[in-house]
């Protein structure tokens, strides 16, 4: 996947609006190919959590993890253990 970015999110925001249209209300976001996320990353992630879609992260490398981890969100979000 690479970066979850200004560049990017918008693609994956549409991706996920393509889904939910098509039916589908629970995501799996697998973030262990993402290399960097931004605060439009954050932004959308959070407020995929806060919809009513059903949302499961599965946690990236430790530079990707620390955004979570800085912001104090990461206890907030529903990563897979």
């Amino acid at each position: 996947m690479g970066e979850l970015d200004l560049a990017t999110t918008p693609r994956l925001a549409e991706a996920i609006d393509e889904l939910r249209d098509s039916g589908f209300d629970h995501v799996v976001l697998d973030l262990r190919g993402v290399t960097f996320v931004d605060s439009t990353g954050l932004r959308l992630i959070l407020s995929l959590a806060a919809s009513p879609l059903t949302l499961e992260l599965i946690p990236g490398p430790p530079a990707v993890q620390r955004i979570f981890e800085t912001t104090r969100t990461l206890e907030r979000l529903p990563f897979r253990t």
